[in-house]
């Protein structure tokens, strides 16, 4: 089971209620892939978002995000944590 830490762009102005709307989302199905979403972060003035996650691979994470409409610009593998 990897960590990954995924990167989405382009949601400038997202509000707290819609990144708490996309996380759920993305918890209602993650099962069906083996994933489990930890936590989101957003910055609304840049538009990014952060999604850390622990799962079989970055591909399964990337089908989850897909398949609610949000698919990630950018997922990363973090081996190493303290």
């Amino acid at each position: 089971m990897g960590t990954y830490m995924d990167v989405h762009h382009g949601m400038k102005g997202i509000t707290s209620e819609q990144l708490q709307e996309a996380h759920r989302a993305d918890l209602a199905i993650e099962k069906e892939e083996g994933v489990h979403f930890e936590r989101a972060w957003a910055d609304p003035e840049s538009g990014t978002i952060y999604c850390l996650s622990t799962g079989p691979s970055a591909e399964a994470v990337q089908r989850i995000h897909e398949r609610t409409g949000h698919a990630a610009d950018e997922i990363h593998e973090v081996p190493l944590s303290v």
